[in-house]
């Protein structure tokens, strides 16, 4: 049996995936979460075969939760499940390690498919989330604009480090923990080509982040 977590806020949603994973006879539902804090804390508990997640939770949004939970248990499967079609969703909750991105106008067909092949070992996106894929990856990277593919939390940390605030101080600010704002940074400076904080300033200047 595949163990399947459901991750949503929205009652009326969490029962219909409900009924749809329990008329599978290879899956069962272990665990079910309301908000981002409690997401991590059964996902730990429980530990499911696969977890499905929607973006916008209360607290910790989806994002969050899947950069927490990847840094304290890799091995998770996560399917993102949600309304939100831009790009930045699709690409960050990939880069964070969703191993899936199911929009909601395509499920319930394509839920299903997407937690038996990502159980199996595999990745799968919904046709838009593909679409936006194929698209991003067609591009000249050189040309992309590096602050459109920051997501806004991205940009508070940031705006943040770059005005000196310490990861505490971030941590307090944003009401994150510290290795989530750690985690935040080292991805921007990934995703910028960046070696420090003062170089994250410097950007941060150039491109009217901030003034002095």
């Amino acid at each position: 049996m595949i163990r399947v977590m459901l991750a949503d806020d929205h009652s009326i949603v969490c029962t219909g995936l409900r009924s749809l994973i329990e008329d599978c006879e290879d899956m069962v539902v272990a665990a079910e979460a309301t908000d981002g804090n409690m997401t991590v804390e059964k996902a730990l508990e429980t530990k499911p075969d696969v977890l499905v997640l929607d973006i916008s939770m209360p607290g910790l949004d989806g994002l969050e939760v899947v950069s927490q939970l990847k840094a304290l248990t890799p091995r998770i499967n996560i399917i993102i499940l949600s309304m939100h079609e831009e790009e930045h969703c699709v690409i960050e909750a990939l880069e964070l390690g969703a191993k899936g991105y199911v929009t909601k106008r395509s499920a319930p067909d394509d839920l299903i498919r997407a937690i038996r092949k990502i159980h199996a070992g595999g990745h799968f996106l919904s046709q838009k989330a593909s679409e936006i894929l194929a698209y991003r990856v067609s591009l000249d990277p050189v040309a992309l604009d590096p602050i459109a593919s920051l997501s806004s939390r991205e940009k508070q940390v940031l705006h943040g480090l770059a005005t000196g605030k310490t990861i505490g101080e971030l941590s307090t600010m944003l009401g994150l923990s510290d290795k989530t704002i750690s985690t935040y940074r080292s991805r921007l400076l990934k995703k910028l080509g960046l070696k420090n904080n003062v170089e994250l300033a410097l950007f941060a200047v150039r491109n009217r982040i901030i003034n002095i």
